[in-house]
């Protein structure tokens, strides 16, 4: 007989409630009976060791050991037994150096060699484990038996009956499955008041007059221009107009399905199925840059709506890397005249030698910096940046470094995002160390790869950010560079000189770009205090990376990405 599904809303949670208590008893249950077995092996073979190495500890066993001969009524064996019966062990062997036995429970075995290797405790180990040897499973362990001058002269293995060890796990079953019942029967009593009181809050209403009701309004919302949809309390879509289904590329029939099944999972799923918390939170489907918002509705329900930014975004992108790429030319500029002067001059005054040797420097100089940054970043847009800023903080005398941990590997999603936030960060690293000028002036950039998270370190000789700012500087609009722009007053004359990046889209504003893109993909930028002075921006951007190495973009033959 098939069961069917409640059509009632209180039906339908009260079911899945029962589902959800029951399934997490019975998870729990066995999560703790998993582990439960291991820790009491792990007891019984921490037992038998305690016991091997009180044995060992015996000065007379080693000296009747090197002293007498191994027969049953020796005193090996006699005092070997008498620790088995006030232990409560299964056996203890006490054997020589050659792996001959002087004690064991059967008697008849005394002289005879041991029944496992011994050469791991003959040769000054302990050893722990669970075997099976002459008297059946048990749990094991084995030391070695030194004189009283330290000489090892035999071993003494000490065993737990398994049956035991068995036993007390078993004992202790009867008890946890009273507790989880009585967890469940709780659980059981509260999904019933609650789904009560949830029926007579909808009145008895089902999804399918709900349903209806949106139907109603879905010709108002096929003619906005703005994607639209919507969610019932069980996450099953109830409507989407015709934007999007452009934007998120989702059938017409999607209607009652889950998003699951309508869409990849990825973060647009996450962002449209409430996962992510943030408004206008930026997501990418189909290669188009949506904003989305999702709003609660009273039912439980959610509506999602979504703007298209594609263009937007790729021309706010296109005039940052535009001008980087201008302040690179203009740092290479400088460079190359001050290089050409110092080549002349060696040419008139006749040092041609040199001349040549400077500029194989010059060019091997280049090639290694430029090939090391390829190898360690092989996205080409982010490896172009490192060593385009590296030619503008050259020029100021600040020396960029790349970290020994850098190793981006796999395909990066969005490269520009990554080029947006590692040119903010080594921009704002640049502002502060210029502010505050030391012996040895650097920047340490640090890319690598968690998984499919891309983690950018950006660490400077700057004058750091004290403790209680190091949030406010990620304020939109925050800055301490020119007119005073609205902040917190408790800011303070010591705020960080240029902690904040005077950028193409208005001053006070980088960081904050920052911050934002990195909660857009899921993750977080914070500022930490950097050891001998300065400070380390973090930024870490979760499923910014994919497992395979193609990349996420070519180059024409005029430079242009596409």
């Amino acid at each position: 007989m098939r069961i069917r599904w409640p059509r009632r809303v209180s039906g339908q949670v009260l079911a899945a409630q029962l589902a959800i208590t029951a399934g997490v008893m019975v998870l729990a249950t066995a999560l703790f009976l998993a582990p439960l077995s291991s820790e009491i092996d792990s007891q019984a073979m921490h037992q038998a060791l305690a016991i091997a190495q009180t044995t060992a500890a015996d000065p007379d066993i080693a000296r009747d050991l090197t002293a007498t001969e191994p027969t049953p009524s020796g005193p090996v064996q006699r005092a070997a037994e008498r620790i088995r019966r006030a232990t409560g062990a299964l056996y203890i062997v006490v054997m020589d150096s050659r792996g001959v036995r002087w004690s064991h429970t059967t008697a008849a075995r005394i002289g005879e060699h041991v029944s496992t290797d011994p050469r791991e405790a003959l040769s000054g180990r302990e050893i722990m484990q669970i075997d099976v040897g002459t008297l059946g499973r048990s749990a094991r362990a084995k030391v070695p038996l030194r004189t009283g001058g330290g000489r090892i002269v035999g071993a003494v293995s000490v065993g737990i009956g398994y049956g035991s060890v068995r036993g007390r796990l078993l004992a202790a079953v009867p008890r946890l499955l009273l507790y989880a019942g009585a967890a469940l029967g709780v659980g059981v009593l509260a999904a019933i008041a609650v789904s009560r009181r949830l029926r007579r809050r909808t009145h008895g209403v089902a999804f399918a007059d709900i349903s209806a009701l949106l139907d109603e309004r879905e010709a108002m919302l096929h003619g906005i221009r703005e994607g639209v949809v919507a969610f019932d309390r069980q996450g099953r879509i109830r409507l989407v107009n015709d934007e999007a289904g452009r934007l998120l590329g989702i059938r017409p029939d999607a209607t009652g399905r889950t998003l699951e099944e309508s869409l990849p999972p990825g973060r647009t799923t996450d962002v449209l199925a409430g996962r992510v918390d943030g408004a206008d939170l930026l997501t990418v489907s189909g290669g188009r840059v949506l904003v989305a918002n999702r709003m609660p509705t009273k039912d439980g329900g959610a509506v999602a709506t979504l703007r298209d930014r594609t263009e937007l975004e790729l021309l706010g992108r296109e005039l940052d890397s535009t001008r980087g790429l201008l302040d690179a030319l203009r740092a290479q500029d400088h460079e190359h005249a001050n290089r050409l002067h110092t080549l002349l001059g060696l040419l008139e005054l006749g040092l041609h030698e040199r001349a040549a040797q400077f500029v194989a420097e010059l060019t091997n100089a280049r090639r290694a910096s430029a090939e090391q940054i390829s190898e360690r970043v092989p996205d080409p847009l982010l490896s172009a940046l490192l060593v385009g800023k590296s030619a503008i903080v050259a020029e100021r005398g600040v020396a960029l470094r790349i970290s020994p941990a850098t190793l981006l590997t796999g395909r990066v999603v969005d490269p520009r995002d990554l080029v947006t936030v590692l040119g903010n960060l080594i921009d704002n690293a640049l502002e502060a160390v210029a502010a505050h000028p030391s012996p040895t002036p650097f920047i340490e950039v640090e890319l690598r790869a968690e998984g499919t998270t891309a983690v950018l370190r950006v660490s400077d000789t700057g004058p750091g950010v004290p403790p209680g700012m190091r949030d406010l500087i990620f304020t939109e609009g925050w800055s301490t560079k020119g007119p005073a722009l609205p902040h917190s007053p408790d800011a303070g004359p010591d705020a960080r000189a240029g902690s904040a990046v005077v950028s193409s889209r208005g001053r006070g504003i980088g960081l904050a770009l920052v911050r934002r893109l990195a909660e857009r993909y899921g993750g977080m930028a914070r500022v930490t205090a950097r050891a001998g002075g300065g400070a380390v921006f973090t930024v870490v951007l979760p499923e910014a990376l994919t497992g395979d190495d193609t990349p996420t973009h070519e180059f024409t033959a005029a430079g242009e990405s596409r």
